[in-house]
């Protein structure tokens, strides 16, 4: 049976190590589910064995003694997909190529005893279904969204909520505001943009390409110094108060 492939074990030759097209997005999402970060978890049907290492990529080995034996990458660690406000799975993209497109998964999480690899299919060509199973989904609120913000995207949230209870937005524009937010949240990529920078641990993403989000950024972060401030403050702690000349010179 081959090494693992997985995470390209740096003592495989170099001919043996699979080729990835790009690095892997951040870790992002719940903090519960880091742990799985630099795991691998794998599963043998029929002639294939495939690996699953979260927040890294998705390959596929064939069990078989023949020279040409292959060994692929079937996605590399790309976005959440959420549904319902609820992470519900994780698309992996940039897979190896297959005809004229990249092979691409989606792994479903669903709630297991232990961690494990439990199923692997293809319901449509060079694209994969796998299902997870992990004890740490199996809470009601493992997998919800909002509590893994920032207090700044919260507040953003409750606005839209609160918007869209006014009927100052349409269903339509509230759907398109949450996409937004869960771009700057480092969960969702821009359209467009394949490998975009971001925080490790769900952090926002900066996303400044244009001043009015420079402004919005700005604005989050000043309220966000008020209130550690403001905290410091209260409990009598020596601070350095920041100024805003550092900011006008990057501007």
């Amino acid at each position: 049976e081959p090494n693992t492939f997985g995470l390209n074990n740096p003592f495989l030759p170099q001919a043996s190590r699979l080729q990835p097209k790009r690095e892997p997005s951040a870790v992002s999402g719940p903090l519960h589910l880091f742990r799985l970060a630099g795991k691998c978890f794998s599963l043998v049907e029929s002639t294939y064995k495939y690996e699953f290492c979260p927040f890294h990529n998705v390959t596929q080995h064939e069990q078989t003694f023949r020279w040409n034996a292959y060994s692929g990458i079937l996605g590399i660690w790309h976005e959440w997909e959420i549904i319902n406000n609820t992470f519900k799975g994780m698309w992996m993209t940039d897979g190896d190529s297959c005809h004229s497109r990249s092979r691409q998964s989606k792994v479903e999480l669903t709630c297991g005893k232990i961690n494990r690899l439990a199923h692997v299919s293809e319901p449509s060509t060079c694209v994969y279904a796998l299902t997870f199973e992990t004890p740490l989904v199996c809470h009601p609120h493992s997998l919800l969204v909002y509590p893994t913000l920032s207090e700044a995207l919260q507040q953003r949230w409750d606005q839209v909520e609160q918007d869209l209870a006014d009927e100052l937005i349409t269903p339509q524009g509230y759907e398109k505001l949450l996409r937004v937010l869960f771009e700057d949240a480092g969960y969702l990529k821009v359209p467009g943009e394949t490998h975009p920078t971001q925080l490790a641990g769900g952090s926002k993403g900066l996303g400044l390409e244009t001043l009015d989000n420079c402004r919005k950024a700005h604005a989050e972060l000043s309220q966000e110094v008020q209130r550690l401030t403001s905290l410091l403050q209260q409990h009598g702690i020596p601070h350095t108060q920041p100024t805003e000349t550092t900011h006008s010179q990057h501007l």
